[in-house]
């Protein structure tokens, strides 16, 4: 299996895992609807809360499987927050599946599936430089997410496109960016939606399936400011990149990172890749995004060295 992408000009389109608590049929219905999409990569998993059971190891496996049927290269997503014993036997079994790379987000996850499976370095990990992911590379990883908030032209100075770090089978890191969603701030062991609704997080009652996009919080004065989103804190603000094509490819990013919404994202990707890969003008197309239900405000100040919340016009 390769995760190399053999077209030098086209970005690839990469569809993370699902953040969020959907139900069964909602996730599958979901993934049928990607398997004729222009995404060429799916990151399929729980990587937020080992309690989302709605589909168990077995049915993303054979969900992986008919996505790969479809066409698609499937990644298996390991959980972020490793807490347990049975977290760590979860991250082993993916280990032990063929025909599938894994997406490492915790340093145990590396531990654990070095030398086993392909390896994606989930954007998660503290990559904070060359030297960083150069030993990284050393593990036998082949694809960088880089961390959302560094601005581009630092992914330019870590995996430069004339320089790329390079794995011991001399193949180049590729860097995947973060292009479309709600920016991870925070992973806890306590449960904030749970805490929330007054609840202990082992008693939970599932309250995230009534959040499909998150739980929105505002300040005091009714400005958006952040999203409950069970163990983990996202911005408010959605990032996007979908104008930023010249300066993605110029800072030798290959593929970009899309995260999943509950409305309108189909769309979103449709977008994306008319703008990224079929030369189409950006226009109006974000704001055509709000009556799909895509939710909001937009922010692409963290990919230009301003604070992550910020939109600044193109």
């Amino acid at each position: 299996m390769t995760l190399i992408s053999t077209d030098s000009t086209r970005l690839g389109l990469t569809v993370g895992p699902v953040l969020y608590f959907w139900p069964r049929a909602t996730l599958l219905q979901f993934y049928a609807g990607l398997a004729d999409s222009p995404a060429d990569t799916l990151v399929i998993g729980e990587a937020v809360c080992a309690r989302r059971r709605e589909l168990r190891l077995a049915d993303w496996l054979a969900l992986g499987r008919e996505l790969q049927q479809a066409g698609k290269t499937v990644v298996l997503a390991a959980q972020v927050l490793v807490e347990t014993e049975a977290d760590l036997r979860l991250i082993e079994h993916l280990g032990e599946q063929d025909g599938f790379a894994v997406e490492a987000n915790d340093a145990s996850a590396l531990q654990l599936l070095v030398g086993r499976v392909p390896l994606v370095l989930g954007p998660h990990l503290n990559i904070y430089s060359r030297a960083a992911l150069v030993e990284h590379a050393g593990l036998g990883a082949t694809r960088w997410v880089a961390p959302i908030e560094l601005p581009l032209d630092s992914l330019a100075a870590i995996n430069p496109p004339a320089d790329p770090v390079r794995t011991p089978l001399d193949a180049a890191i590729e860097t995947e960016a973060w292009a479309f969603g709600r920016v991870p701030l925070s992973f806890s062991a306590r449960c904030f939606t749970a805490r929330h609704h007054r609840l202990a997080k082992d008693a939970c009652e599932y309250r995230c399936l009534e959040d499909p996009d998150g739980l929105p919080m505002k300040t005091t004065e009714g400005a958006p400011f952040l999203v409950l989103n069970g163990t983990q804190t996202q911005s408010a603000a959605v990032q996007c990149l979908l104008h930023d094509a010249a300066a993605l490819r110029a800072a030798g990013v290959r593929r970009l990172r899309l995260s999943p919404c509950a409305q309108g994202f189909e769309q979103v990707l449709r977008d994306f890749d008319a703008v990224m890969n079929h030369g189409e003008p950006a226009g109006s197309r974000t704001g055509d995004w709000r009556g799909l239900g895509v939710p909001g405000p937009l922010a692409n100040g963290y990919a230009r060295r301003a604070p992550g919340m910020n939109w600044i016009e193109p």
